[in-house]
């Protein structure tokens, strides 16, 4: 490889470093103080210029040298490789029922605030299955997912309200608006490709966040739809009064985390499903149909497929599943309004299959557990998470561009014999 002289590398290097002591400077140096009915800006602390002075030394340095760092002269398109005691089926399948063990006695072990947190990862990661279908193998950027996950979030709130539906009855319905949803956005976005469908779709998003901030008289407008029941388990509350309640169907003291215990469950029981059924879909003709869109629309026609169905069944696919963690999310939260559908969620489940890993089952679940973990064990830098979430999103695309956990597919190779090899 040849290297750059360093004196070529300094321009940009310095240039570089200018660039994030202004960007960090604006976002960090400056501080808004409320003058009666007023807003003045008053600058940081000098600590906080000497971070930000460091930061860009540190900026400057790692451009300037970079071309001599050996972690950049490797290939970081290499293929990902199993651990070896990973590799074969048999090993796979006995590591998921141990991690699936633990996944069910974890709530047992630990405390209501990290059950309530893992239910949220959980979500996230049943969202980030269904965009990796969009997304991670059938190639189609879909920026407004989360129009989908609105979409049955408030089919339960609505059938509830206005039908008096439970979970377990409007859970399907939802999954279908979910879908029905998705077919319909299919149709416009047919002869679409790239940034044109990037647009189109998150145009989408807005639409759906707007029409139900909108349609005061049915969706409530703001104030969104409040008192939205719980699920049961068949027919027993989680209440501390009732009918039917657990507590007093068994025949034990009431506790409210059994009813954190039971969503947590429910919702691993969701995503647990969801990945078996994905899994069972990629090594149909439909998932190899994905990967061929994916791959080239263009030789994928000249097959005798048809773009517009596969592009039709991917989204309505994945749609189904984003209907599914909305009434979930409704279920859980007991409340739901517009704001809980901005687009930011549409970037963090975005981000979650980039990082995790194009088209990856295992990466998409990773990326979610750090998606959301981190934020909550780093709460004192919340103010600076947005600048963070860009920072890491900048440092995968330099170091592994290709995501944690790359998909691999599956493949035979045959063996070759001596005299092949001489």
């Amino acid at each position: 490889m040849n290297r750059q002289p360093i004196a070529t590398q300094f321009i940009p290097a310095l240039f570089a470093a200018g660039l994030t002591l202004f960007l960090g400077a604006s976002v960090m140096g400056l501080r808004l103080r409320s003058e009666g009915v007023t807003l003045g800006v008053e600058l940081a602390g000098a600590d906080t210029f000497i971070k930000l002075g460091l930061a860009a030394l540190v900026v400057f340095l790692f451009q300037l040298f970079r071309d001599r760092l050996p972690r950049f002269r490797k290939d970081t398109t290499s293929r990902f490789e199993m651990p070896a005691f990973m590799r074969s089926d048999k090993q796979q399948r006995l590591w998921l029922m141990l991690v699936v063990a633990g996944l069910l006695i974890f709530p047992f072990t630990t405390g209501r605030s990290n059950i309530d947190l893992a239910t949220l990862v959980l979500i996230y990661v049943m969202l980030a299955i269904g965009l990796n279908i969009v997304v991670g193998l059938a190639g189609l950027l879909d920026l407004g997912y989360v129009g989908f996950y609105a979409v049955g979030a408030y089919s339960y709130g609505l059938l509830y309200t206005y039908f008096g539906f439970s979970f377990w009855e409007a859970l399907p319905i939802a999954g279908l608006m979910g879908a029905f949803t998705g077919w319909l956005l299919g149709y416009p976005v047919l002869r679409l490709r790239g940034d044109y469908l990037a647009i189109v779709t998150l145009g989408f998003g807005e639409i759906i966040r707007l029409l139900l901030n909108n349609w005061t008289e049915l969706t409530g407008g703001p104030n969104g739809i409040g008192g939205i029941p719980k699920p049961s388990l068949f027919g027993l509350t989680f209440e501390r009064r009732g009918d039917n309640t657990f507590h007093e169907f068994f025949g034990i003291a009431y506790d409210p985390v059994h009813r954190v215990i039971f969503l947590y469950l429910l919702a691993l029981l969701l995503v647990l499903l969801s990945i078996y059924i994905i899994r069972r879909l990629i090594r149909m003709p439909i998932g190899r149909a994905w990967e061929a869109l994916r791959e080239d629309e263009i030789a994928c026609r000249s097959l005798g497929m048809s773009p517009t169905n596969i592009k039709l069944s991917a989204f309505t696919i994945g749609s189904t599943f984003a209907g599914f963690a909305g009434a979930f999310f409704a279920a859980r939260q007991s409340f739901i309004s517009p704001e809980s559908f901005a687009f930011i969620e549409s970037a963090i489940i975005l981000a979650i299959v980039v990082l995790g890993g194009m088209g990856s089952q295992l990466g998409v679940v990773l990326a979610a557990i750090a998606m959301v973990l981190l934020p909550e064990l780093a709460r004192e830098f919340n103010e600076y998470r947005m600048l963070l979430f860009g920072l890491m999103m900048v440092l995968m695309m330099i170091w592994r561009p290709q995501g944690l956990l790359p998909m691999k597919r599956p493949h035979r190779e045959l063996k070759t014999t001596g005299t092949e090899a001489q």
